[in-house]
């Protein structure tokens, strides 16, 4: 009772304050956060490196200026900053690591929350759990807790936010064994709509079915735990191939991949278009010191430019797995059913043609069309979630991805994304594939994306639960995709 007293007066004191001196709008609220939050918790503004920092994406094009930005360091902080924001129907953002390339999705003219202070990282050796807190990049967590012998299902490149990954899905190099990053949490902590700090388990079943996909729908996530495994030293290659090599290479890469394979394997191909090249790539992951014997050999094999093999460290293979970074950048989610040579062909002659035209506009930009292939039974490791809204099939998260610096030529990007995403949903469908019901990636899609289109049957449950716990819509004031 002391503490909610303490809290109130704080409260009043700081709106006072903020009155006083005649602060409006989302300044005010800025003063007010200040005021109210403790002493573990910070505020800034514009022209310190911190808000410079908070405010910053991977892809810059994804930033926006805020009128201040806060660092809380306690779920109970975040609780006061959530009722303010409640109060005075400001809009804000909530940022993981920002790697989200579409605008406002963690970034605003209001308010933007950064998570940076939630960094602990516990190892449950008992339960044979990871505490992992939301502020960090799955590159922090290999790095921490790899070398002690364990792993969990995590991001596949270098950079990318423990949030954003986990709340949208989470494909790993994992997830043929162990399923979606979602599939092995058991602990949220999370601070409801309401300022009200939670444990959420799989006995909880409205929020636990709402947070696995759902991402900040239901309020922020300060922590997660996750399930750990024993972590072996493993095998990697790249192989890059180029000109006449090209066409054979995506050819034997969609006959291997057509078949099953050991679920400690996961492989990766990429049409790239850069500086006037058309290249494919190709990524082969082993869990384990060598893959089978006779496993890779045919894709080894094949003639190439270069080829290179990583041995023994999970860590060096992820921060090996680089993105180039961009002023602007744009990504979109094209959902497949099977990799035939029609679907390969069709994406390396998107690849070329948009790569061919957009460098007319840009000669900086990358284009990269990825092709993402799992086992069949990816969804059979977890229990039903907002993402994906069928487990009995498997989907695959296939990519399309420009990068660019030129502003002026955004609108460009812009149709051309979404005129080749259409391009490749239609020569699925023409290839046998039921693609209208076929979700796209959450974490992939592009801005505009129809809800349905993502969750699917799922997506009226997902409203029930929002309005369950966020009758005010306090989380339809920040961005992203909202019920």
């Amino acid at each position: 009772m002391l503490k909610t007293a303490f809290l109130g007066s704080t409260f009043l004191a700081a709106s006072a304050l903020c009155q006083q001196f005649s602060v409006t709008g989302y300044e005010g609220t800025c003063k007010t956060i200040e005021w109210t939050i403790s002493s573990a918790s910070q505020v800034f503004y514009p022209g310190s490196p911190e808000f410079e920092a908070d405010i910053s994406h991977w892809a810059k094009s994804s930033s926006q200026v805020s009128a201040c930005s806060v660092e809380p360091g306690t779920p109970q902080d975040v609780g006061l900053i959530l009722r303010e924001l409640a109060k005075t129907r400001t809009p804000f953002a909530v940022k993981g690591a920002g790697h989200s390339v579409n605008q406002g999705f963690s970034s605003t003219l209001g308010v933007q929350i950064s998570l940076k202070r939630f960094h602990d990282i516990v190892i449950n050796e008992d339960s044979e759990t990871v505490e992992i807190g939301a502020g960090l990049t799955w590159t922090d967590v290999y790095a921490s807790i790899v070398p002690k012998g364990i792993n969990v299902v995590g991001g596949r490149i270098n950079g990318v936010g423990v949030s954003g990954l986990t709340l949208g899905g989470g494909y790993s190099w994992k997830t043929n064994q162990f399923g979606l990053t979602l599939d092995t949490v058991t602990k949220y902590e999370l601070v409801l709509p309401s300022g009200e700090v939670t444990t959420v388990t799989e006995k909880d079943e409205d929020l636990w079915f709402g947070l696995r996909g759902g991402l900040n729908n239901y309020g922020v996530v300060t922590k997660f735990t996750l399930k750990s495994h024993k972590q072996p030293a493993i095998w990697a290659a790249l192989i890059n191939f180029v000109g006449d090599q090209v066409d054979g290479a995506q050819k034997a890469f969609s006959k291997f991949v057509s078949e099953p394979h050991d679920h400690k394997a996961l492989q990766l191909g990429e049409f790239v278009y850069a500086n006037g090249t058309l290249l494919f790539g190709i990524s082969l992951f082993y869990d384990g010191p060598e893959p089978p014997q006779g496993l890779y050999d045919e894709l080894l094999n094949l003639p190439s430019t270069s080829k290179s093999t990583v041995k023994g460290s999970f860590v060096d293979f992820v921060d090996g797995q680089l993105l180039p970074e961009f002023e602007r950048g744009y990504l979109s989610s094209v959902p497949i059913l099977h990799y035939t040579e029609p679907i390969m062909d069709t994406f390396m002659n998107e690849t070329e043609f948009y790569g061919k035209q957009l460098s007319q506009h840009d000669p900086s930009v990358l284009v990269v069309y990825t092709i993402d292939p799992f086992e069949s039974d990816l969804f059979t490791h977890g229990s039903p979630s907002a993402y994906p809204p069928d487990r009995t099939r498997p989907v695959f998260p296939s990519s399309i991805y420009y990068g660019w610096t030129d502003k002026s030529v955004d609108k460009h990007m812009d149709d051309a994304i979404r005129t080749s995403t259409a391009t490749l949903e239609r020569a699925g469908i023409q290839d046998g594939q039921d693609l209208e019901n076929a979700a796209a990636y959450v974490n992939y899609a592009i801005s505009g994306t129809p809800l349905e289109k993502i969750y699917g049957g799922n997506l009226q449950r997902l409203r029930e639960i929002r309005e369950k716990y966020d009758p005010e819509d306090l989380m339809g004031l920040a961005g992203g995709w909202k019920f």
